[in-house]
């Protein structure tokens, strides 16, 4: 069975840093573009950043370019999210998703474009 399973959510408070691991069972996650998603209550859900397959081209939503860094251990399966300078604009459920073979993260503002999800880990920016 196909699985991404996000962790590292937690309170911060604002200026702090966070990294959130999204890890994949089932499958080699080297092989898939991996993306990174927030939504926060009443909001869509957008997309924050995106890591191509089998390279390691990063693109990042504007709103956190110099902020936010998306990486991959290929020895552990795992890409994480490393956050700094949290804001409180920033707390939102976090959830990583990929798609097999997508070499320039192309789509990687939509959702649609990403079949497989994890189920969310919560970030919570407070003083």
């Amino acid at each position: 069975q196909l699985k991404l399973a996000e962790s590292g959510g937690g309170l911060v408070q604002p200026g702090g840093s966070l990294r959130l691991s999204c890890t994949a069972s089932g499958l080699t996650l080297e092989n898939y573009a991996t993306a990174w998603f927030r939504q926060s209550p009443g909001k869509e859900r957008e997309a924050v950043g995106c890591i191509s397959s089998a390279g390691s081209n990063t693109y990042y939503a504007n709103f956190v370019k110099g902020r936010f860094t998306v990486s991959r251990d290929n020895a552990k399966n795992t890409v994480y999210l490393q956050m700094n300078r949290l804001n409180a604009e920033d707390t939102a459920v976090y959830y990583c998703a990929s798609v097999e073979r997508n070499f320039y993260c192309s789509g990687y503002k939509e959702p649609n474009t990403f079949p497989l999800w994890g189920q969310g880990t919560q970030v919570t920016i407070s003083a």
